[in-house]
């Protein structure tokens, strides 16, 4: 164009201030601040309530969960794990063993006793911080478990500058202990949190800051202090992978691309593509991947459920290892074994309790190591720790017996309706959908009162747990139509929560039963005549040769005469020992209660206070104070919730009959 040549310009639409990328950048902007207060990316498909959003932190928790690929691969791990546990219940006296657990010895990295701490002290007081909680509605659990904790010469001062920033991110101040455990390959933190803010309200945490917040907050203290992962640490972290007999996050790669089963090394990182070729190579050798033509493979359908019971399983062998070290025995790998009640046919197992311990700390399942009577030790998960609450308070892990081991018969629980949920339903068909004890009379004329006590019983566990059975006014219980159905599905979540059913056989050792003044577990094992099948090996040589003591002292005692080549017994032998055993400990007791003891005899009416439980050798007591005297009677689980309340039964042969009271003038149950 000429310079003389007139331009006459035209206005047209105007366009956008900024390109596409100012555009993508305002975008992301707008996003992270709805995120930040809580709002989400758009309101296309309006969801329902899922409870992600409500409570404090909801709108940092999904902030700090947005991140690039590459900041999380260079980013420091550190797996948070969260639990919520109600205080209601028996949730508070959990809480009381659940701190004593996390304080036990052998876990500081001196392999002593840990010790508790707060925000501004190394020693909290753990019965103060559960006392000022009593009235709590509930508790927060987390274990905070950096991947590189091994480099933290103390995780002190990183647990308060988490929980102090937890503090701003929810706009509260926190009550808070915890306690550094260094007795696994990877150092962790226990944080007990109260449930109240500073105002005393409950506290409610979204679920967003939980599962994500917290978490990346941990990550965000780790990388302050030891700086990104560098590309040397992130090699050897991805490599080690490749050879682990667990679930892996190759294994997740790989399933994630893989179309019906068959895969096929194709990520476009380099590191990537010969870490899922090599990881296919171990699988194949593991008989989990089968080689096909061009390089594929065929995945085994369950890769990962393999993985993780094999991952699993070697955790496992890994602890009983560590005990075998600290108790100082020799088992072969032959002889030990992983106790699974839900294999077909699993039978009972006798054995004494080496030691309980906790396989989740969080989800509060435990297990115990049971020297078998067939010479062999066993795994056995039991499940919530409420399983074990009658079991010895001494055999927890870290802090050996105190009175040698106990024995104790496992077998696994049937998830099954019981008999006395179909008469139950039987006697409300035909009642108006109600029970009581006067329609289940009309229902069976000859029913004991006890026997309708037990149908009774059974109603108060299941209105328990929860809306299976209710109670009405007038005392009668309103059953559902569908109650076998609830029934079932009860005990279903009951399997689950406690697979096993655990009976106490001895709360000492069979060392000290062989001249016990009491009767005894070999006793009653002797009077059967039909003794378990013992190898000469393990536990098993040892019961053998506690029972070849016992019989030879029940001779020395007059208790038992020896025929030819026969050994008969008293037909009193077990009630003689059992009342040597009544009448030492009540002489204690009667100091203690000032009162006399008195004996009790069949068909006797009992009344009075029922002040707690005594473990003997002979079995559990019930101690019940009357206004002269005390007596001595056989214990049941049933009594535990009426401490210091007045209670009333009938002596029978076999136990006790149980009633309680409902209040001045209402009807007694059991």
């Amino acid at each position: 164009m000429a310079d003389d040549e007139d331009l006459t310009p035209r206005l047209g639409r105007q366009r956008a201030s900024g390109g596409p990328k100012a555009r993508r950048y305002a975008g992301r902007v707008v996003a992270a601040a709805n995120l930040a207060r809580g709002a989400g990316p758009g309101r296309k498909g309006r969801a329902g309530f899922s409870g992600h959003r409500y409570g404090r932190g909801a709108g940092i928790g999904r902030l700090l969960s947005v991140g690039t690929s590459n900041a999380l691969v260079r980013r420091r791990r550190v797996i948070v794990k969260a639990r919520l546990v109600k205080l209601g219940g028996k949730g508070g006296n959990q809480a009381v063993a659940h701190l004593r657990y996390l304080q036990r010895d052998g876990t500081n990295r001196a392999g002593e006793r840990s010790v508790l701490y707060g925000p501004g002290k190394d020693h909290a007081d753990g019965k103060a911080f559960l006392e000022k909680g009593n009235g709590d509605r509930h508790q927060f659990r987390f274990i905070v478990a950096p991947e590189d904790g091994d480099r933290y010469e103390d995780l002190k001062p990183l647990v308060r500058r988490l929980m102090m920033q937890m503090e701003e991110d929810l706009g509260t101040r926190l009550e808070w202990v915890a306690v550094d455990h260094y007795n696994t390959g990877h150092p962790h933190s226990h944080i007990l949190l109260r449930g109240v803010d500073q105002n005393g309200d409950n506290l409610v945490i979204a679920r967003d800051y939980i599962s994500r917040g917290l978490r990346e907050r941990a990550a965000e203290f780790v990388e302050l202090d030891l700086g990104p992962r560098s590309d040397r640490e992130i090699l050897v972290s991805r490599r080690a992978e490749i050879t682990q007999d667990r679930f892996t996050p190759i294994d997740r790669s790989l399933l994630r691309i893989a179309d019906d089963h068959i895969v096929k090394p194709v990520a476009r990182d380099p590191l990537e593509h010969d870490l899922q070729a090599c990881r296919l190579g171990h699988l194949a050798r593991m008989g989990l991947a089968e080689p096909l033509p061009t390089g594929r493979y065929r995945l085994d359908p369950d890769l990962e459920s393999v993985l993780r019971t094999m991952g699993e399983r070697g955790d496992i062998i890994r602890t009983m290892q560590r005990e075998f070290s600290r108790l100082r025995l020799e088992r072969s790998s032959a002889d030990q074994l992983i106790y699974d009640p839900g294999e077909a046919g699993a039978s009972p197992l006798i054995g004494r309790i080496l030691m309980r311990g906790l396989a989740d700390e969080l989800e509060d399942r435990h297990f115990l190591l049971i020297d078998g009577i067939d010479g062999r030790t066993y795994y056995v998960p039991i499940g919530k720790g409420e399983t074990g609450d009658l079991l010895p308070p001494s055999h927890v892990e870290g802090e050996g017996p105190q009175q040698g081991p106990a024995v104790v018969a496992i077998r696994p629980r049937e998830a099954a309706v019981r008999e006395v949920d179909r008469t139950i339903a039987a006697v409300a068909a035909g009642n108006g959908g109600r029970y009581d004890g006067e329609a289940h009379r009309r229902h069976d004329p000859g029913a004991r009162s006890d026997y309708v006590e037990a149908h009774v019983r059974r109603l108060e566990a299941l209105a328990r747990a929860g809306d299976i059975a209710g109670r009405s006014g007038d005392g009668s219980w309103v059953i559902a139509p569908d109650h076998l159905g609830r029934v079932a599905a009860f005990e279903r979540r009951q399997l689950t929560a406690q697979p096993l059913l655990i009976e106490m056989l001895s709360p000492v050792g069979v060392a000290d039963l062989a001249t016990a003044h009491a009767a005894t577990w070999l006793d009653r094992t002797l009077v059967d005549g039909d003794p378990p099948q013992l190898r000469n090996a393990g536990f098993g040589r040892d019961m053998t040769d506690a029972l070849a003591r016992r019989r030879q002292w029940l001779v020395e005692e007059g208790l038992v005469e020896r025929g030819e080549g026969e050994i008969r017994y008293r037909k009193d032998l077990l009630a003689v020992l059992r009342r040597r055993e009544l009448l030492r400990v009540a002489g204690q007791l009667s100091h203690e209660l000032a009162l006399p003891f008195a004996e009790t005899v069949e068909g006797e009416k009992l009344e009075g206070i029922y002040r707690r439980r005594v473990d003997l050798i002979s079995g559990r007591f019930a101690v019940l104070e009357r206004s002269r005297d005390f007596v001595l009677v056989p214990w049941r689980p049933v009594l535990e919730r009426r401490v210091g309340q007045s209670v009333s039964g009938l002596m029978r042969e076999d136990g006790v009959s149980w009633s309680f009271g409902r209040g001045r003038g209402g009807p007694t149950i059991s």
